[in-house]
Parts: structure tokens; sequence; C-alpha cells
């Protein structure tokens, strides 16, 4: 069985005014334009007194070599979402506000494709393989993957900021 090993964890929590669709498109948006392959495996709405509760789950994976993939979930929470009205360079704008929760972790995974897991010799040699002749170029792709999905939530981040000045 490949291996997966996490090199990032964060979340984005904050309640906001911001325009759903638009974070929604700008995220998805941003890790197609990093070349990652998106799977999105949830996505449900339930209205409540409160307001609207969306859950959407994402996996983002992009290939790196036939041994590496890079892979991104994001799960996505936000509860009392509603409507609203704001005032947006002297006109009204329709927008949603409440409590979004973006939760963000970023993987290396290793022989993806199950290549050294035929036999235990294999698997052995592929222990030896990741520990002795390959430990720079892992330290250099959690590296990269860890500042891609830092800059993913950066960004995510800036978004609901900059949509929440209105």
């Amino acid at each position: 069985m490949s291996e997966k090993d996490k090199v990032f964890d964060s979340k984005i929590k904050q309640t906001s005014v911001f325009d759903f669709k638009e974070f929604y498109k700008f995220c998805y948006t941003w890790l197609a334009d990093e070349e990652y392959d998106i799977t999105e495996n949830t996505y449900s709405e339930k209205v409540t007194a409160t307001g609207k509760e969306v859950e959407i789950d994402w996996a983002a994976e992009r290939k790196v070599s036939d041994y590496f993939k890079f892979v991104i979930k994001v799960n996505w929470r936000i509860l009392g979402m509603v409507d609203v009205e704001v005032q947006k360079n002297n006109t009204k704008v329709k927008m949603n506000k409440g409590q979004v929760e973006v939760k963000v972790s970023a993987y290396i995974q290793k022989d993806y494709e199950n290549r050294w897991e035929e036999n235990p010799f294999l698997k052995f040699l592929r222990g030896v393989y990741d520990k002795w002749i390959i430990k720079e170029r892992i330290k250099q792709y959690e590296a990269k993957i860890f500042g891609e999905a830092d800059e993913f939530v950066s960004q995510a981040k800036g978004f609901l900021d900059l949509e929440g000045q209105h």
C-alpha cells in the first residue's frame, strides 16, 4: 500500500460577509491553476433555523513523478449562512454571511501506483530507497507542497478578508 505522509495542517475560521459562489470558484480555480485534479467527495447543504449549513470535502491531487503525488485535502464547513445585502461602491450587492471553517491538509503520497508492493523484497527495497537514496528529494517535495498548501490558505484567507470589507 502506498504511503501518505502529512506535511501540512491548517485551518481558517472566521465569521464574515462573503460571496459563497465566488469564494468556492476562487478556491477551485486556485488549485486547478496549480495543476491539481480536484475531486469533490462531499457537497451537502442543509437549511436550519439559523441559516444554511454547507459541508464540502475536496481531494486535490497532482502527480509529481511516477513515484510521488501531492495531495491537498480541503474540508469546508459553513454554518448559519444567510443572504445579506451590502453596500459596495454605492451599489447594493447580494452576499452571504456566516461562519466559515476551511481545514487544509497536505500530504506526499509515495509509490501511489503500488509498484513496490508486489513482494516483501521490493517493499524492503522501497524502505531503503526512501530512507537513503531519495531522502533529500523527499525533503524538497515536502517543502514544496508545504509552501503550496500554505499559499492556498493565505490566498483563501485574503479573499475572505477582502470580501468582508464592504
